[in-house]
């Protein structure tokens, strides 16, 4: 079999506007056999350089349009299999243009941070500082891709989720793909947040509660409510009764949740100002 039906496969799955999903499924399928009858899934020393080339370009399509099937499993299949061509020596082998290694690096990072794998994203850092001979995470931002994730989980260590949620409401999301993972993260962070709230406050008034969980309006955090079983009466959230000792007073709950409010009051006129 020759490179010809294998190029034709990946034109068709790189078309713009994208094929439909099933057409989408349909491709894939069609081009995981066609790398393997070349026997391409993995590079080898007799492997020629077109073909490395068009193997590595058919994997790194298949890894993106799996984030627009929204499969993130297969996403990660894709990006296991790109590992060894990603380890080839540049000497050996340099794909045109770059290829997409950075931006599929990127969103493997964003991925392990919705899966809040945090040993498995700076396995990854590591790899890459020591391919890049030592740079530290800071080089790492200079990247428009990988620098996002990178960014992100910096700013949740430090706790400030206010800073997460704005830039994934900017247009400094590097890409469509990364808006995918993005909102995820972002209903990870609301996730914990209800939980601690959950623990620490007897009830809040749905003004905060918006705030709080990063909520464009009063009516989401009431359906937000509702799915977690909390009840709404008169303006205020009540979370279940916690057993045992540790339950706040009402004057600690509007300290600890006033900064909070503030810090991401604070974010939002900035974002203000540069709109």
């Amino acid at each position: 079999m020759s490179t010809t039906e294998l190029n034709t496969t990946l034109t068709q799955l790189q078309s713009s506007p994208p094929p439909s999903p099933q057409k989408i499924a349909s491709l894939l399928s069609t081009a995981k056999r066609q790398l393997l009858t070349l026997n391409a899934l993995l590079p080898t020393p007799s492997t020629s350089p077109q073909l490395l080339g068009l193997a590595r370009a058919t994997l790194e399509t298949g890894a993106l349009l799996s984030i627009r099937l929204q499969d993130p499993d297969a996403f990660t299949r894709y990006f296991q299999q790109l590992l060894p061509f990603y380890e080839l020596p540049p000497s050996s082998f340099k794909p045109a243009g770059g290829g997409q290694r950075s931006k599929v690096t990127g969103l493997y990072l964003l991925l392990l941070l919705t899966k809040g794998d945090y040993a498995g994203f700076h396995t990854v850092l590591e790899g890459l500082e020591v391919e890049m001979g030592g740079s530290t995470g800071a080089g790492l931002e200079e990247d428009k891709f990988i620098g996002y994730p990178v960014k992100l989980e910096r700013w949740l260590m430090e706790g400030s989720y206010d800073r997460v949620w704005g830039a994934t409401k900017r247009e400094g999301v590097p890409g469509e793909e990364f808006g995918v993972f993005s909102e995820v993260l972002i209903g990870t962070i609301r996730s914990e947040i209800a939980s601690c709230s959950e623990k620490a406050y007897p009830s809040l008034p749905i003004a905060n509660a918006k705030n709080l969980l990063f909520l464009e309006s009063e009516g989401g955090v009431v359906e937000f409510a509702q799915g977690r079983g909390w009840v709404v009466q008169d303006g205020r959230i009540y979370f279940p009764l916690q057993q045992g000792d540790g339950v706040r007073s009402e004057k600690e709950i509007l300290v600890a949740s006033g900064q909070v409010i503030e810090n991401t009051i604070g974010y939002a006129r900035e974002l203000e100002t540069i709109v």
